[in-house]
């Protein structure tokens, strides 16, 4: 159901476009900001590295049980109201990071991340129907996904390095104060957005009938935990690949960012028109690039190309994700992006989960080639289940 022209201008609608990309980005760079400052954090707080990976783990275990249940318990609710109550919401979980006196009170306030995330993308992965024509669903889409591409641009190396230049508080403070700005753009920008349909907990069971359903999910959990078992330690796997000095790891993940932000909208515009074969091979991508890096990535100029390459590959793969899901129920999409929202997030908590027990047992090598090896057979698996569908 797209909006309707004659009460909407251009100009109003992809405005809205815009507010819900910059929740999206302030969204991503909450959740993942920590992936920056994982060895100052714990120093700080007397933890270990991996241990430290909790601060993904939680909020996304959280986030992935607020999705479904948000979507039903606030159904009648006006998605403005909602979306505008999550951010002010982020605004105190992010302050609340910033004075936590001990590892503890930190993670008390990433469940208040979890409580966010999970319900902003409940209601923001398939919004860009309710906001736009139906022609430039897909544009409008990849432009609100822009906003996870950015944040691994300028949000998380922007954390990482105010981080180093004045402490890992000050980082969580600065963004605190940046959602609390992403508050007031969404609630000048944002329509009335009343909500289409009453959502019951059969609603979404239901969607499990359908075989596309369930095959994306596989897909979401597989994809998802080999990612962010490698890209939660990230900072430690550059730091001990190739010598790179500390004052490059900020250039290196704004460039691996900067990868993620060309992904997604090669993604967005590729997988409108074809999402499982553009998932199939960003996939491939993803997989190849973290199997390598052990190898090629002793050397600056290969570590490059395979950051780049896993950049770019991740950034496609929510995107197509999304639009397969939305492609495959487009009188549901609200309900099937709760139950996307719960499976990406349950499968960032066991990867950084998983990525933390090879840290701390294997080092960043098991864990590359953990990730490296799920993400690649994922691939496969979908071409084979693509194959036999043709056939």
């Amino acid at each position: 159901m797209g909006v309707q022209q004659e009460t909407r201008t251009p100009l109003r609608y992809w405005l809205a476009v815009f507010s819900v990309t910059v929740g999206t980005f302030v969204i991503v760079t909450s959740q993942l900001l920590p992936v920056g400052l994982v060895p100052q954090i714990a120093v700080a707080l007397g933890v270990s590295e991996g241990t430290v990976g909790l601060t993904l783990t939680v909020p996304g275990f959280v986030a992935a049980f607020a999705a479904p249940a948000l979507t039903v318990a606030a159904s009648r609710f006006d998605r403005r109201l909602i979306l505008t109550g999550l951010s002010a919401l982020l605004v105190a979980a992010n302050l609340v990071s910033a004075i936590a006196t001990d590892f503890t009170v930190l993670l008390i306030a990433r469940i208040l991340v979890g409580l966010s995330v999970g319900g902003f993308w409940a209601i923001a992965g398939g919004i860009a129907v309710r906001l736009v024509p139906e022609a430039v669903v897909g544009r409008a889409t990849a432009t609100i996904f822009a906003g996870v591409s950015t944040a691994t641009v300028a949000g998380v190396p922007a954390g990482k390095l105010l981080g180093d230049l004045a402490g890992w508080r000050t980082a969580f403070a600065v963004l605190g104060v940046v959602a609390l700005g992403v508050l007031i753009v969404q609630a000048f920008l944002l329509p009335a957005l009343p909500a289409a349909r009453t959502t019951k907990l059969g609603d979404l069971l239901s969607l499990f009938r359908h075989p596309e359903i369930r095959i994306s999910f596989v897909a979401v959990f597989l994809l998802v935990i080999g990612h962010f078992s490698a890209y939660t330690f990230i900072t430690p796997i550059l730091r001990e690949s190739g010598g790179i000095p500390p004052a490059l790891i900020t250039a290196l993940l704004l460039a691996y960012g900067g990868a993620g932000f060309a992904g997604n909208f090669l993604g967005g515009t590729a997988a409108y028109r074809r999402p499982r074969r553009t998932l199939i091979v960003a996939a491939a991508g993803l997989g190849g690039s973290l199997l390598l890096f052990p190898i090629v990535g002793q050397t600056l100029p290969g570590l490059i190309a395979l950051l780049l390459v896993w950049g770019t590959a991740y950034g496609a793969v929510p995107v197509s994700l999304q639009i397969w899901l939305g492609s495959a129920v487009p009188d549901r999409r609200e309900i099937a992006g709760a139950l996307f929202v719960t499976a990406f997030q349950v499968s960032i908590s066991l990867g950084a989960l998983f990525g933390g027990l090879w840290v701390d047992s294997l080092g960043t090598t098991g864990v590359l080639l953990f990730g490296g090896a799920l993400t690649v057979l994922t691939s496969a698996g979908l071409l084979l289940v693509q194959r036999s569908a043709v056939d």
